[in-house]
């Protein structure tokens, strides 16, 4: 799946993030305010500047997950689910990455990806101050949005023209706080490792967000710079002692958009109208590509990655929702939210700062659904659902917003994102005309039930044909699959785009009139309404609670810490670890039918392999999407395991956390390493870890 999709399956349940006080094992906290006095106190560890300064700059953010520097010789883990989509573009239909595996016996054999781009952070600035001396007595909430962006596009270019690196201004708290993060990028990524993708998936969609787990959801990468393999003291070295329960857990990543203290009135448009949209949609989508992998082999390799991104998601939403639908958790929300506002109106100086900003929010959410619907299937690209109708999109809009002074352009298209456009273009990844034909379709019948066949525009994109015909008609006539068609394109600007007879080209012109209305007023109505609102209601949680509050996710890099714990289920103690030998239960229970068939190469192994190696376990640590990928580290910043899920009690975590059942699923570091050295006999990747473990400073 490519970035633009990922990122509209992220956005399409229109979330906006807010703070919350931490408690105990809870929390995304920065790098530069990570609560070493609290995790004293909880864990009994304490943690050095040397070992916060390690473990930040050993992770790697990817472009839909985390991961981390294991070795130094650039050896970089992350899971298989985050890799799916660069395992795809790899693939051909000779040779199946994503779903038979790749092992490269030498690093000569190790295989670069085409498009990606790794992210390791360097330095974090308060620039609060910048972005907010922009904004003048008087000026509406269009106006402040406006100048805090131009500010904001000002401080990246010059951030990222004065160090060499990529810079990203962050809106903490929802307009409390912006921070300036630098990063190195790293553009030369190959592959190294990957295992089967159902020794990574075992289960499938029946055992996602479940626990006991038996997956090896795992693949490694190496970061070359200058044509060589990356010299670096920043990883983490490997464990080979392993945990036990109890012990103290601590897991580097990016988690996603979470809406932890959102007002009761945005969790109820989120409840009633954001998430059953994206349900409704998707499962269409869904539906479609299932149809279209059931036509054979090939079929289902090409759709393989979409098929499995979309269907984790929709059971991720359905579990938000219906923590949403909980009564328990929404009193609890509106409890919290009436206490809060309580202190403010007791305070007559904090009420007349801070008295109305939750009614604000209430009202900019009642005006959104009248046009939300146009707004997601016309701006958000859910009509036109197709890669490349989202290329499409971005030549249109580039086009125009590179002719604006680059503080008045869309964050997306500042000079700061301009290298990153260049390269998504000019990938010669592979697009599969029967994926994107399966995904348009759907989109474009979900388009005409909820907008309606008499709608104006509707009628325009569908000229007088059937979402079947026109999805047809569409990807026949593109030529945007050509990576030399997209790159001129770019490179010739608006004369360009304007000329251009591609069918995906002249969509995008047609559409693009009245998404950029309708982002306008979201952006005027809604968004600037609610940045200065919630950097209201975030400046009131310090004002009445201190600084112990947290951002939400914001997919940047956060740390949090727990313990590695089991939980009650059903009135039943689940242990917090599987072993090995679980699988081959649990495949002989099933019959060996999927998903519970055990890969051919695991099977091979069954005598040699040891049958109680941990295999997967369970942790507090508070993560959400986003920090698929992420370590999980010892208190001597050791790697003892991978993040790769959470159990089904976790979905409502996007709103609350609730330590006694929120768990986090991680593969077991001693399940890793024995997977390596006997299923897959990996000799050169166990001895790489070994030698970094011998030498790394503790």
């Amino acid at each position: 799946m490519t970035q633009a999709n990922r990122r509209l399956l992220a956005a399409a349940a229109l979330i906006v993030a807010l703070p919350l006080v931490g408690h105990a094992n809870e929390g995304f906290w920065p790098f530069n305010r990570v609560p070493r006095a609290a995790i004293k106190q909880a864990l009994g560890v304490d943690l050095s500047d040397q070992w916060i300064e390690r473990v930040q700059q050993a992770s790697v953010r990817f472009p839909s997950g985390s991961g981390s520097f294991v070795s130094r010789d650039g050896l970089v883990l992350t899971n298989h689910h985050v890799s799916l989509d660069l395992l795809h573009k790899l693939s051909t239909p000779e040779r199946d990455l994503a779903g038979k595996g790749f092992l490269a016996a030498t690093r000569a054999q190790e295989m670069k990806a085409p498009d990606l781009e790794l992210l390791t952070l360097q330095k974090i600035d308060d620039v609060t101050g910048q972005v907010n001396a922009a904004v003048k007595p008087g000026m509406s909430s269009a106006d402040t949005l406006a100048a805090r962006r131009a500010a904001i596009a000002t401080i990246e270019r010059d951030a990222q023209n004065g160090t060499g690196l990529e810079a990203e201004v962050v809106t903490l708290y929802q307009g409390g706080q912006y921070h300036l993060y630098l990063y190195k990028k790293f553009t030369d990524v190959r592959l190294v490792f990957a295992p089967e993708f159902d020794a990574a998936f075992y289960g499938g969609d029946p055992d996602n967000f479940t626990f006991p787990r038996y997956c090896l959801d795992m693949t490694l990468w190496r970061v070359y710079e200058n044509g060589r393999p990356l010299v670096t003291k920043h990883f983490l070295p490997w464990s080979t002692t392993g945990l036990k329960e109890g012990d103290a857990v601590f897991t580097s990543g990016h988690p996603g958009a979470t809406q932890r203290l959102n007002t009761a009135a945005h969790l109820e448009f989120l409840r009633d109208f954001a998430l059953p949209l994206s349900i409704t949609a998707f499962s269409e989508v869904r539906n479609a590509l299932d149809a279209y992998a059931k036509r054979g082999a090939e079929q289902e390799r090409q759709a393989k990655d979409d098929f499995f991104s979309i269907e984790n998601s929709l059971k991720s939403w359905k579990g938000q929702i219906q923590g949403l639908k909980d009564p328990a958790l929404m009193n609890k929300k509106r409890t919290d939210e009436a206490t809060l506002r309580a202190r403010v109106n007791a305070n007559p100086e904090l009420n007349a700062k801070y008295g109305d900003a939750w009614d604000k929010v209430a009202t900019a959410r009642q005006s959104l659904p009248p046009y939300n619907l146009e707004r997601v299937f016309f701006e958000g690209g859910l009509g036109p659902y197709s890669q490349y109708f989202s290329i499409a999109q971005r030549l249109v809009r580039w086009a125009e917003e590179s002719l604006k002074p680059n503080g008045q352009r869309l964050p997306e298209y500042t000079e700061a994102r301009q290298t990153s456009l260049e390269r998504q273009m000019a990938s010669n990844a592979p697009i599969y005309p029967g994926v994107e034909q399966a995904k348009l379709e759907a989109g474009l019948t979900v388009m005409q039930q909820r907008l309606g066949p008499g709608h104006a525009l509707v009628q325009q994109i569908m000229a007088g044909k059937t979402p079947a015909a026109r999805a047809a008609e569409l990807v026949a006539g593109t030529k945007l699959g050509d990576a030399a068609t997209r790159k001129a394109l770019l490179a010739g600007g608006k004369a360009a785009v304007a000329a251009s007879t591609d069918p995906f080209i002249a969509l995008a012109r047609l559409v693009d009139p009245r998404a950029r209305e309708l982002r306008t007023k979201y952006d005027n109505e809604v968004l600037g309404v609610e940045r200065d609102a919630y950097a209201r209601i975030a400046q009131a949680v310090f004002a009445t609670q201190g600084d112990s509050a947290y951002p939400d996710g914001t997919f940047t890099l956060r740390l949090s810490y727990g313990q590695v714990k089991g939980y009650v289920e059903d009135g039943k103690m689940v242990s917090p670890f599987t072993e090995i030998r679980g699988l081959y239960v649990r495949g002989d229970e099933h019959k060996q039918q999927p998903p519970y068939k055990i890969a051919d190469s695991w099977m091979k192994a069954r005598a040699a392999i040891n049958p109680t190696t941990p295999f997967d376990f369970v942790s507090t640590n508070d993560i959400v999407g986003g920090n698929s990928g992420s370590p999980v580290i010892n208190a001597k910043g050791e790697l003892v395991g991978l993040i790769f899920d959470g159990n089904i009690q976790s979905l409502p975590g996007y709103f609350v956390y609730d330590g006694g059942v929120n768990r986090a699923l991680s593969v077991d570091a001693r399940g890793m390493l024995e997977a390596l050295e006997v299923v897959y006999q990996a000799d050169a990747i166990v001895k790489e870890l070994a030698a970094s473990s011998a030498s790394a400073p503790r």
